[in-house]
Protein backbone atom coordinates (compact mmCIF):
# COMPACT_ATOMS: atom_id res chain seq x y z
CA UNK A 1 0.00 0.00 0.00
CA UNK A 2 1.30 3.46 -0.91
CA UNK A 3 2.01 5.69 2.07
CA UNK A 4 0.53 9.14 1.42
CA UNK A 5 1.13 10.58 4.87
CA UNK A 6 3.06 9.76 8.02
CA UNK A 7 4.11 11.60 11.12
CA UNK A 8 7.56 13.10 10.85
CA UNK A 9 10.24 11.48 12.97
CA UNK A 10 11.34 15.00 13.86
CA UNK A 11 8.51 15.39 16.37
CA UNK A 12 7.79 13.44 19.52
CA UNK A 13 4.40 11.88 20.26
CA UNK A 14 3.54 14.58 22.81
CA UNK A 15 0.52 16.74 21.95
CA UNK A 16 1.11 20.46 21.50
CA UNK A 17 -0.09 22.79 24.26
CA UNK A 18 -0.71 25.71 21.88
CA UNK A 19 -4.05 27.52 21.67
CA UNK A 20 -6.51 26.55 18.90
CA UNK A 21 -5.56 28.30 15.67
CA UNK A 22 -2.01 29.09 16.74
CA UNK A 23 0.40 28.35 13.90
CA UNK A 24 3.33 27.36 16.12
CA UNK A 25 2.36 23.72 15.46
CA UNK A 26 2.68 24.16 11.70
CA UNK A 27 6.07 25.81 12.08
CA UNK A 28 7.26 23.07 14.45
CA UNK A 29 6.32 20.47 11.86
CA UNK A 30 8.13 22.28 9.06
CA UNK A 31 11.34 22.49 11.07
CA UNK A 32 11.02 18.84 12.10
CA UNK A 33 10.41 17.69 8.52
CA UNK A 34 13.42 19.63 7.26
CA UNK A 35 15.72 18.16 9.91
CA UNK A 36 14.50 14.68 9.01
CA UNK A 37 14.78 15.18 5.25
CA UNK A 38 18.30 16.56 5.58
CA UNK A 39 19.26 13.52 7.64
CA UNK A 40 20.51 15.60 10.58
CA UNK A 41 18.04 14.72 13.35
CA UNK A 42 20.69 12.67 15.10
CA UNK A 43 23.09 15.60 15.31
CA UNK A 44 20.62 18.48 15.72
CA UNK A 45 20.57 20.58 18.89
CA UNK A 46 17.77 23.10 19.35
CA UNK A 47 17.58 25.96 21.81
CA UNK A 48 14.14 26.77 23.21
CA UNK A 49 13.17 30.33 24.23
CA UNK A 50 11.04 31.88 26.92
CA UNK A 51 7.55 32.44 25.56
CA UNK A 52 4.73 30.34 24.11
CA UNK A 53 7.26 27.90 22.65
CA UNK A 54 9.15 27.51 25.93
CA UNK A 55 8.18 23.82 25.92
CA UNK A 56 9.61 23.20 22.44
CA UNK A 57 11.98 20.72 24.04
CA UNK A 58 8.98 18.44 24.60
CA UNK A 59 8.11 18.42 20.90
CA UNK A 60 11.27 18.33 18.80
CA UNK A 61 12.71 14.82 18.63
CA UNK A 62 16.30 15.92 18.96
CA UNK A 63 18.57 17.22 21.70
CA UNK A 64 17.24 20.48 23.11
CA UNK A 65 18.51 23.12 25.50
CA UNK A 66 16.54 25.80 27.36
CA UNK A 67 17.81 29.38 27.41
CA UNK A 68 17.06 32.38 29.59
CA UNK A 69 14.77 34.99 28.08
CA UNK A 70 16.30 36.31 24.85
CA UNK A 71 19.59 34.49 25.28
CA UNK A 72 19.02 31.61 22.85
CA UNK A 73 21.53 32.92 20.25
CA UNK A 74 24.21 33.20 22.95
CA UNK A 75 23.52 29.67 24.16
CA UNK A 76 23.50 28.39 20.58
CA UNK A 77 26.82 30.15 19.96
CA UNK A 78 28.43 28.29 22.84
CA UNK A 79 27.02 24.94 21.75
CA UNK A 80 28.10 25.38 18.12
CA UNK A 81 31.61 26.51 19.00
CA UNK A 82 32.15 23.55 21.33
CA UNK A 83 30.39 21.08 19.00
CA UNK A 84 30.95 22.49 15.49
CA UNK A 85 29.83 19.27 13.79
CA UNK A 86 26.31 19.59 15.23
CA UNK A 87 23.38 21.34 13.55
CA UNK A 88 22.38 24.04 16.01
CA UNK A 89 19.21 26.12 15.82
CA UNK A 90 17.19 28.51 17.96
CA UNK A 91 13.41 28.74 17.91
CA UNK A 92 12.27 32.14 19.19
CA UNK A 93 9.24 34.40 19.33
CA UNK A 94 9.18 38.15 18.75
CA UNK A 95 9.07 39.07 22.43
CA UNK A 96 12.08 36.85 23.11
CA UNK A 97 14.15 37.76 20.04
CA UNK A 98 13.10 41.31 19.15
CA UNK A 99 12.88 42.77 22.66
CA UNK A 100 14.98 41.40 25.51
CA UNK A 101 17.11 39.39 23.07
CA UNK A 102 17.84 42.09 20.48
CA UNK A 103 21.51 42.39 21.41
CA UNK A 104 22.05 38.63 21.27
CA UNK A 105 20.53 38.17 17.81
CA UNK A 106 22.27 41.23 16.35
CA UNK A 107 25.70 40.22 17.58
CA UNK A 108 25.25 36.54 16.64
CA UNK A 109 24.52 37.76 13.12
CA UNK A 110 27.39 40.25 13.24
CA UNK A 111 29.81 37.47 14.19
CA UNK A 112 28.22 35.26 11.52
CA UNK A 113 27.82 32.41 13.97
CA UNK A 114 27.13 29.25 11.96
CA UNK A 115 23.69 28.69 13.49
CA UNK A 116 20.11 28.87 12.22
CA UNK A 117 17.33 30.88 13.85
CA UNK A 118 13.60 30.30 13.37
CA UNK A 119 11.96 33.59 14.36
CA UNK A 120 8.19 33.44 14.91
CA UNK A 121 6.55 36.87 14.63
CA UNK A 122 2.93 37.13 15.80
CA UNK A 123 3.13 40.84 16.63
CA UNK A 124 2.38 40.43 20.33
CA UNK A 125 3.55 38.92 23.61
CA UNK A 126 1.60 35.67 23.75
CA UNK A 127 2.47 33.66 26.86
CA UNK A 128 2.33 36.63 29.24
CA UNK A 129 -1.14 37.78 28.18
CA UNK A 130 -1.07 39.95 25.08
CA UNK A 131 1.23 42.88 25.84
CA UNK A 132 2.60 45.15 23.13
CA UNK A 133 5.76 43.77 21.54
CA UNK A 134 8.38 45.56 19.42
CA UNK A 135 6.61 44.01 16.42
CA UNK A 136 3.06 45.09 17.35
CA UNK A 137 1.58 47.05 14.46
CA UNK A 138 0.74 50.74 14.65
CA UNK A 139 -2.82 51.04 15.93
CA UNK A 140 -2.94 47.40 17.02
CA UNK A 141 -4.45 47.00 20.48
CA UNK A 142 -2.69 45.16 23.30
CA UNK A 143 -3.14 44.93 27.05
CA UNK A 144 -0.39 47.54 27.48
CA UNK A 145 -1.69 49.59 24.55
CA UNK A 146 -5.49 49.49 24.99
CA UNK A 147 -5.99 52.32 22.49
CA UNK A 148 -3.58 50.80 19.99
CA UNK A 149 0.15 51.26 19.46
CA UNK A 150 0.98 54.94 19.08
CA UNK A 151 4.17 55.41 17.01
CA UNK A 152 4.72 58.80 18.64
CA UNK A 153 4.97 57.05 21.99
CA UNK A 154 6.33 53.58 21.15
CA UNK A 155 7.94 54.07 17.75
CA UNK A 156 7.18 52.04 14.66
CA UNK A 157 7.20 48.21 14.71
CA UNK A 158 10.65 46.70 14.40
CA UNK A 159 11.40 45.03 11.06
CA UNK A 160 13.88 42.41 12.21
CA UNK A 161 14.62 40.79 8.84
CA UNK A 162 15.33 44.11 7.15
CA UNK A 163 17.56 45.14 10.05
CA UNK A 164 19.59 41.91 10.10
CA UNK A 165 19.92 41.92 6.31
CA UNK A 166 22.15 44.99 6.63
CA UNK A 167 24.70 42.94 8.58
CA UNK A 168 27.35 41.28 6.37
CA UNK A 169 27.54 38.27 8.69
CA UNK A 170 23.88 37.37 8.11
CA UNK A 171 24.23 35.15 5.03
CA UNK A 172 20.60 34.07 4.70
CA UNK A 173 17.61 36.18 5.74
CA UNK A 174 14.06 35.48 4.59
CA UNK A 175 10.55 36.28 5.77
CA UNK A 176 7.75 33.80 5.14
CA UNK A 177 4.22 33.11 6.38
CA UNK A 178 2.10 30.07 7.14
CA UNK A 179 -1.39 31.53 6.64
CA UNK A 180 -2.28 29.29 3.68
CA UNK A 181 -1.02 26.08 2.01
CA UNK A 182 0.95 27.84 -0.72
CA UNK A 183 2.88 29.93 1.77
CA UNK A 184 3.43 26.94 4.05
CA UNK A 185 5.24 25.22 1.18
CA UNK A 186 7.34 28.34 0.57
CA UNK A 187 8.12 28.55 4.28
CA UNK A 188 9.44 25.00 4.30
CA UNK A 189 11.72 25.73 1.34
CA UNK A 190 13.15 28.77 3.13
CA UNK A 191 13.72 26.83 6.36
CA UNK A 192 15.47 24.09 4.43
CA UNK A 193 17.68 26.62 2.64
CA UNK A 194 18.62 28.20 5.98
CA UNK A 195 19.76 24.86 7.38
CA UNK A 196 21.62 24.11 4.15
CA UNK A 197 23.55 27.34 4.65
CA UNK A 198 24.61 26.11 8.08
CA UNK A 199 25.59 22.69 6.74
CA UNK A 200 27.72 24.39 4.09
CA UNK A 201 29.42 26.52 6.75
CA UNK A 202 28.06 29.76 5.28
CA UNK A 203 27.42 31.46 8.62
CA UNK A 204 24.36 32.93 10.31
CA UNK A 205 20.93 32.20 8.82
CA UNK A 206 17.46 33.24 9.93
CA UNK A 207 13.90 32.66 8.75
CA UNK A 208 11.22 34.98 10.09
CA UNK A 209 7.79 33.32 10.05
CA UNK A 210 4.66 35.47 10.34
CA UNK A 211 2.30 33.69 12.70
CA UNK A 212 -1.09 34.15 14.35
CA UNK A 213 -2.23 34.59 17.95
CA UNK A 214 -6.04 34.18 17.95
CA UNK A 215 -6.26 34.22 21.75
CA UNK A 216 -4.52 37.55 22.32
CA UNK A 217 -5.73 39.12 19.08
CA UNK A 218 -9.28 38.37 20.19
CA UNK A 219 -10.16 36.67 16.91
CA UNK A 220 -11.19 33.25 15.65
CA UNK A 221 -8.52 31.13 13.95
CA UNK A 222 -9.95 31.92 10.51
CA UNK A 223 -10.23 35.63 11.29
CA UNK A 224 -6.63 35.58 12.49
CA UNK A 225 -5.35 34.14 9.23
CA UNK A 226 -7.18 36.83 7.30
CA UNK A 227 -5.95 39.56 9.65
CA UNK A 228 -2.37 38.41 9.19
CA UNK A 229 -2.72 38.50 5.40
CA UNK A 230 -4.44 41.90 5.32
CA UNK A 231 -2.48 43.68 8.05
CA UNK A 232 0.86 42.03 8.80
CA UNK A 233 2.06 41.21 5.30
CA UNK A 234 1.66 44.77 3.97
CA UNK A 235 3.99 46.00 6.75
CA UNK A 236 6.16 42.89 6.91
CA UNK A 237 6.53 41.97 3.22
CA UNK A 238 7.43 38.37 2.42
CA UNK A 239 10.58 37.54 0.54
CA UNK A 240 14.31 36.95 0.69
CA UNK A 241 16.45 39.79 2.02
CA UNK A 242 19.88 38.14 1.93
CA UNK A 243 21.16 34.99 0.29
CA UNK A 244 24.82 34.09 -0.07
CA UNK A 245 26.02 32.42 -3.25
CA UNK A 246 24.02 29.31 -4.10
CA UNK A 247 24.75 26.46 -1.72
CA UNK A 248 26.39 23.64 -3.64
Amino acid sequence: MTVVFKRTEGLTEKSFHYCPGCTHGIIHRLVAEVLEELGVLGKAIGVAPVGCSVLAYDYFNCDMHEAAHGRAPAVATGIKRVLPDKVVFTYQGDGDLASIGTAEIVHAAHRSENITTIFVNNAIYGMTGGQMAPTTLAGQKATTAPYGRDPKHAGMPLKVSEMLATIPGATFVERVSVHNPANIRKAKKAIKKAFEHQLAGKGFSIVEVLSTCPTNWGKTPIESLKWLEENMIPYYPLGNFRNSEEVK
